[in-house]
């Protein structure tokens, strides 16, 4: 009895693993373009309209989407971002939100964009990730 308890319950536990996740959910993408910021390698960013987003595969469900910046080269800099309405578009344009734009010092760095798709409540229902080096 014990035995087949045991056999069982790895069995579920196999199957929920097993299950995939919705395509929407699995699939959640973007990329970006800077568009047109003024250049900066001064290390004092300037206040700058968003980037161009392109979004894929966001899940069913989303009303809004999260970006934050991330310098990945200065991680305790905050860049900041913004939230966007999301009603099906798949081309985020300019002028959504304002962050601080990319500004290293010397050289070249590299930026991460997340975006988050939340539904009703906040509840995020996928994360997604992508950077570029600027400038």
């Amino acid at each position: 009895m014990r035995i087949r308890k045991t056999v069982a319950g790895l069995l579920g536990a196999l199957l929920l693993a097993s299950t995939p996740l919705p395509a929407s959910a699995d699939g959640f993408s973007f990329t970006f373009e800077w568009g047109d910021i003024p250049l900066c390698t001064s290390g004092y960013p300037n206040s700058v309209t968003n980037p161009i987003f392109t979004v894929n595969n966001v899940p069913e469900g989303t009303i809004k989407i999260f970006f934050k910046l991330k310098d990945r080269n200065a991680m305790q800099f905050d860049h900041g971002g913004g939230s966007v309405k999301y009603a099906g578009q798949n081309v985020i344009g300019p002028g959504a939100f304002d962050y601080k734009q990319p500004c290293p010092p010397s050289g070249s760095h590299t930026y991460e964009w997340t975006a988050q798709a939340k539904a009703p409540g906040f509840k995020t229902l996928a994360e997604a990730k992508a950077s570029k080096k600027y400038p």
